[in-house]
C-alpha cells in the first residue's frame, strides 16, 4: 500500500496574517493520520505531551478558515517522513514543552522531522518557530 504524507498549513486565530500553522497528514489508503503539536497536553487518547495524533480531522483549519495542503511527498521520501513521524512520539525532543514564541511550537516539529528525514523542503517565513 502506498504512503502518501501531506504537509498541510492554516492560518493561526487572530495572528494569521504573519502566522501559519503546520501539521502533517499521513495517508495510507482510506486511512488519514494527523500528526501536530498544540498549546495544550494531553487532549487525546493518542497524545505524547504536546504532540498529538487526530487531534482534528485531517482537514481541519486551526480556526481561521480552511486549511490548504503545502506538498505531498510519496514513495521513497514518503516512507521516510512517514517512519520518523510515527517514531516521533519516542524521539521528538520537545514532547513536553511549548512556547508561542520562539519555540519549541507546531512549526518546530514540522521542521525538526524535516531535518530527521534529511528533507530539504522550505517552510514559509510565516512558519514561526521553524528555528528554534
Amino acid at each position: 500500500m502506498e504512503t502518501v504524507v501531506e504537509l498541510r498549513a492554516a492560518k493561526i486565530p487572530f495572528i494569521g496574517f504573519i502566522a501559519v500553522h503546520y501539521w502533517y497528514v499521513i495517508i495510507r489508503g482510506k486511512q488519514k493520520d494527523r500528526w501536530e503539536v498544540w498549546q495544550t497536553q494531553s487532549l487525546s487518547q493518542d497524545s505524547w505531551g504536546h504532540l498529538h495524533k487526530n487531534l482534528m480531522p485531517s482537514e481541519n483549519g486551526v480556526g481561521n478558515g480552511a486549511s490548504w495542503c503545502e506538498t505531498i511527498w510519496t514513495d521513497t521520501l514518503g516512507n521516510k517522513l512517514a517512519e520518523t513521524i510515527e517514531n516521533s512520539p519516542i524521539i521528538y525532543p520537545y514532547n513536553y514543552s511549548y512556547r508561542y514564541f520562539p519555540g519549541p511550537n507546531s512549526n518546530t516539529y514540522v521542521k525538526w522531522i524535516l531535518k530527521q528525514a534529511n528533507c530539504d523542503y522550505r517552510l514559509s517565513i510565516k512558519g514561526i518557530g521553524q528555528h528554534y
